[in-house]
Formats: structure tokens, C-alpha cells, sequence
């Protein structure tokens, strides 16, 4: 069975009070990292970011706002269209405030990639193999 669930999606990002563009999300979820998900960012094949998500809280965030800190989600309705707003804050700005940019995401696709996940682990059968992370970090001492 494959240990690794890809999926590309198009979705919308508003950085400030500028217009919603496309830019492309990668999402990676790989079993052998079970609470995680990748969700890498492009646009004309530059990487914009990258952030690490917790699996729970992405499905989570489809329902309900979930979050504190640097990451927040919350399901959007407009119509009959369900997105999937993500919240991403950064680095404080000189003027005060911190920079923020929206992503959004059609619903139904975020919920057909983490089903595929779930074929991989499902949830509640996540395990960390703490001996491998102890050798790794002692190795890294």
C-alpha cells in the first residue's frame, strides 16, 4: 500500500486588502509523519510558502474555526460554494500589525484529499515510533 497521498489544488490567496489570485497548493501527507500535512505553495513555479498542518485541525476546519496563533481555519460559505479559508500569520511588520495572507479552498476537494489519507492511517491509529525519533535525535546531539 502507498505510505504517500499527493494532491495539487488550485486555490485563491488574498495577501492584505489585495484581490484573490490563483496560485497552486500542494498538499503531501506521508504515513510515516501521521499527524501532518504538507501544503506547499506556488505560483508560476516559484515556492511561496510552505507550512506544515496538523491532519486533525484541517478536517476540523471544515466544520468550525479552529486555531490560535500563526495558523486558522474556518469553513466560508458564499452560495451555494463551501471554501476552506486558512489564515496564515507572519513576521510582525515595522508599522506594527503582522503580516497576514487568506488562502481558500473549494471544500469538497480538501475533504476528498483527506479521506485519501485516511485510507493510508485512519484517524485514532496514528503512531509516532518514539524509539526512531529518540535515535534520530541523539544523533543529531
Amino acid at each position: 500500500m502507498n505510505s504517500f497521498v499527493h494532491r495539487t489544488l488550485v486555490v485563491q490567496l488574498q495577501a492584505g486588502t489585495a484581490d484573490r489570485f490563483p496560485v497552486l497548493a500542494h498538499l503531501g501527507y506521508d504515513a510515516e509523519d501521521p499527524y501532518a500535512v504538507t501544503a506547499v505553495f506556488s505560483h508560476d513555479g516559484r515556492v511561496l510558502a510552505r507550512w506544515r498542518l496538523d491532519r486533525e485541525m484541517l478536517a476540523d476546519g471544515l466544520r468550525r474555526p479552529v486555531g490560535l496563533g500563526d495558523v486558522r481555519m474556518r469553513p466560508v460559505a458564499t452560495g451555494h460554494w463551501e471554501e476552506l479559508r486558512l489564515d496564515f500569520f507572519g513576521d510582525p511588520r515595522s508599522g506594527g500589525g503582522q503580516h497576514h495572507a487568506a488562502v481558500f479552498a473549494w471544500a469538497p476537494a480538501v475533504t476528498a484529499f483527506l479521506r485519501d489519507t485516511y485510507a493510508v492511517v485512519p484517524p485514532g491509529r496514528e503512531r509516532v515510533r518514539v524509539d526512531d525519533f529518540l535515535a534520530e535525535v541523539i544523533a543529531e546531539s
